[in-house]
C-alpha cells in the first residue's frame, strides 16, 4: 500500500524547509519502518522505488515545482527507471534520501537518487520523469521557463547517455 500519511507528512515538512534551485541535492533523513519491510527483515526492493517517489515529491515542493503543477493541473510521470541495491537497510534505520536531477533532453528528467548513510549508498536508481498536461508530455524547455531556468543544461553523465542510448534498443514484449 502507498504510504500516503508518510507522503503528506513529508511534503508539509518540506513546505517549511528552505527552497532549493534545480542544481541542488534535495536531503531527506528517514527511517525504515516495519511496513517496508520483507519476509527478510530489510527494506523491500518496491518499496525503495516508492520512497523514491517521496523525494521527487520533496524535491518539487522545494524547488517550487509542486506549486506550479497545483496551478497548471499538471501531473508527473515515471518513464524508466534502473535500481542498484548494494546493502541493506534494517528496520528502524536512519539513513538519508538524496535526490537531484542529473540534467535533460528535450522530453525528459533524469534524477539520481540514493538511500545512503553517511557516504556509503545502500541503493540508487535513475528515474526518466517528465511532466504532464491532459496526458500529454511537456517539453522540458516548458518546464524550465516557468522555474525561471531557461538556460539550464547540465551535461548529462556519459552512463545516463548510455542507458538512454540503450533503452531505445530495448523492445517492448509486444513487438
Amino acid at each position: 500500500m502507498f504510504p500516503f500519511f508518510r507522503l503528506w507528512l513529508a511534503v508539509q515538512k518540506a513546505k517549511r524547509t528552505p527552497s532549493l534551485n534545480l542544481d541542488e541535492t534535495c536531503i531527506v533523513p528517514m527511517r525504515v519502518t516495519l511496513g517496508d519491510c520483507d519476509l527478510f527483515m530489510e527494506m523491500n526492493n518496491g518499496r525503495h522505488l516508492t520512497l523514491f517517489d517521496i523525494g521527487r515529491f520533496v524535491f518539487s515542493v522545494r524547488t517550487g515545482l509542486w506549486h506550479e503543477v497545483q496551478r497548471n493541473k499538471w501531473g508527473f510521470v515515471v518513464a524508466g527507471s534502473s535500481v542498484r541495491y548494494r546493502k541493506r537497510l534494517k528496520p528502524f534505520q536512519r539513513y538519508e534520501q538524496h535526490t537531484r536531477v542529473l540534467g535533460h533532453d528535450e522530453k525528459w528528467f533524469y534524477f539520481l537518487q540514493t538511500h545512503q548513510i553517511g557516504a556509503i549508498w545502500y541503493s540508487s536508481a535513475l528515474i526518466r520523469t517528465a511532466v504532464v498536461e491532459k496526458g500529454k508530455i511537456l517539453p522540458t524547455q516548458t518546464i524550465l521557463e516557468v522555474m525561471k531556468r531557461p538556460d539550464w543544461q547540465p551535461e548529462l553523465p556519459e552512463w545516463v547517455k548510455a542507458w538512454i542510448a540503450t533503452e531505445t534498443l530495448r523492445p517492448w514484449p509486444d513487438a
